[in-house]
Parts: C-alpha cells; sequence; structure tokens
C-alpha cells in the first residue's frame, strides 16, 4: 500500500469513529432535559385553620356570612343564623389554600371592567387571625371557557383561574346549609317512636338490637329498626327554587303520614312528614320551617306494626 492510500484509509477510519461516538453519546429528544417552566403564579395562599370568616358577595344575590364557632364548626351569621355544610365550607378552604392562576392576563390593569371584575361578579372577603383581610375578586368566563378571570385587592394583576374554582367559591345560601332536618347521632339513638294514623309503635335499644316496646313488648327485626332510623337520620330538605310554591303552606293543607321521635345523647328529637299528592313535606324541631323533602322518607314512615316485627 503506497503512503498516500494509506493516508486516505486514516481519515476514513478517523470519520467512521466520530460518526459511531455520536452515534453512542447523543440523547434522543425525549430525554433531552425539558426547559424549566415558569411557575404557576400564585394569586392566594390561605392558612384554612387560620381562617375565622368568609363573607361571599355575589351580583343579584344576597350576601352571605361564614363564621368559625366554637369546636372549629362553622356557622351561617348571614342572611340568617343557619348551620352551614362543614363538607361545603372545607372544599372552599381547600381550594382557598392555595389558588394559583392559569395565566396573567396583564400586570397593570388600567380596565377591570372588561373582565368582569369591576364590579365583581363574586367577591369573597377572607378574614384570618394572623392575615387580616383579603379580598378575592371572580370576573367573567374567558371568551374560550375553562377559566374565568380573577384578582386580587391591592394588586394590579389580572389573573385567569380554572371554571373549576369559580364554582367551588361561588357558593349561595342554599349550597352552604347544612340541610340536614336531624342533627342526632345515628349510632347514638336509643328510643325511637313511630306514630301513624292514630298507633305508636316504640322501639328500645338493647345490647343485640332492638326490642319493640308498644304496643306490646316483642323481639323487632333490627334491620327494620335500623333503616328506620337511617332514613330519619339521613333525611334531608330540598330547598325550593325562586317561584315555587311554598312548602308552609302545602304542608298546612297535607295529609298527615307519620310523626318520628328520635332519641339519643343530646335529648329528643321530632320530625313529622305529611303528604300532598305526590309531594312530601317535612317539619322538624330542629330547624325553623318546614321543607320539601324525598318521597323515600315517607316510604319509610308508611310502615305497620308487623313490617317491625321479627319474623322467626
Amino acid at each position: 500500500m503506497n503512503l498516500r492510500g494509506l493516508i486516505v484509509a486514516v481519515v476514513i477510519l478517523a470519520g467512521l469513529g466520530g460518526v459511531l461516538y455520536w452515534s453512542q453519546n447523543r440523547k434522543p429528544p425525549e430525554e433531552t432535559a425539558a426547559t424549566p417552566a415558569s411557575a404557576t403564579p400564585v394569586i392566594l395562599k390561605v392558612n384554612a385553620a387560620d381562617v375565622t370568616q368568609i363573607a361571599i358577595k355575589q351580583k343579584q344575590s344576597d350576601p352571605v356570612t361564614l363564621q368559625k364557632a366554637d369546636a372549629n364548626k362553622w356557622q351561617i351569621t348571614e342572611p340568617k343564623p343557619y348551620r352551614a355544610d362543614q363538607e361545603t365550607v372545607a372544599s372552599m378552604l381547600s381550594t382557598l389554600s392555595g389558588l394559583s392562576a392559569d395565566r396573567v392576563v396583564e400586570d397593570k390593569a388600567s380596565d377591570r371592567k372588561q373582565y368582569g371584575l369591576d364590579p365583581a361578579a363574586v367577591e369573597l372577603d377572607i378574614t384570618g387571625k394572623s392575615q387580616g383581610t383579603r379580598q378575592l375578586l371572580l370576573g367573567d368566563d374567558t371568551p374560550a371557557g375553562g377559566d374565568a378571570y380573577a384578582a386580587l385587592a391591592g394588586d394590579p394583576r389580572v389573573f385567569t383561574v380554572s371554571s373549576y374554582n369559580k364554582t367551588s367559591l361561588a357558593k349561595g345560601l342554599n349550597e352552604l346549609r347544612d340541610k340536614s332536618l336531624l342533627t342526632v347521632n345515628r349510632d347514638k339513638v336509643s328510643h325511637v317512636a313511630l306514630v301513624r294514623k292514630g298507633q305508636e309503635i316504640e322501639f328500645g335499644r338493647t345490647k343485640d338490637g332492638w326490642q319493640i316496646l308498644k304496643p306490646r313488648s316483642s323481639p323487632a327485626d333490627s334491620t327494620a329498626v335500623n333503616d328506620l332510623v337511617r332514613s330519619l337520620t339521613s333525611a334531608t330538605m330540598q330547598l325550593s327554587a325562586s317561584g315555587t310554591s311554598d312548602p308552609a303552606v302545602e304542608f298546612a293543607r297535607a295529609t298527615p303520614v307519620a310523626t318520628a321521635k328520635l332519641t339519643g345523647d343530646t335529648g329528643v328529637q321530632t320530625l313529622e312528614v305529611r303528604k300532598n299528592k305526590d309531594d312530601y313535606y317535612a317539619k322538624s324541631s330542629t330547624v325553623d320551617g318546614v321543607f320539601k323533602v324525598d318521597s323515600s322518607l315517607g316510604t319509610a314512615l308508611d310502615k305497620k306494626m308487623d313490617d317491625f316485627q321479627k319474623k322467626k
């Protein structure tokens, strides 16, 4: 082999070696480190345990004020005192605990009206023990949908947040109310009295289940009595929308179905149920007013003595 051929061979070998090294050491596109994305702007950080009051103001709706009472239980204080739905309030606090924006629309917005933020569609005043009161503003939905405009009082920026965040926070009175008609603990019920059509049936809890006490002492079908207690303690009010008939008027002219009395560790609670056509209405000793209820409650109360007797 002459010198010229040797040089050509060396050059070709070096080129092949370079190609082999590059192919073995390059990273495929999916393994290449992604460019770090900018952090999602945090609009609000709330310590749920620190919050003592939430005021919600919405267009064409009465303001609602929630306050933390004893034992960390939430109560509605405005427009009237009501028990609050603890799970709904907890969900709101969870949303507020780290509310992040999808994006920043404007860093210094001179006109917030175009976003439905002046005045805001929804305004929440969140008061905490250590952080004072902060005002969150929620505006219109974005034209593309899926998001809503948001801002924080004192902050010139306008953000977008997911629509489900707005839905989680824009709660009205009926959504925030505790809809339970009885508050007795199901497992603590020791005595049940059911009065229907002039007949009274009484049950007493024993260590083995339930016993019929009236009209005569006999073993009870514990499953049937437990089903009755479950129906009563889980009964909820159906809050009427505006424009529907007044439940109190319907209750007054309805036919009595039954009255139940439950005795528990907090005393005696009573629920009276009546029927008008296909609708059922109830009046409870634990909450003011008369409410429409699900027909399943009426069915659970429309029982005879035989339905509760032990068959074996």
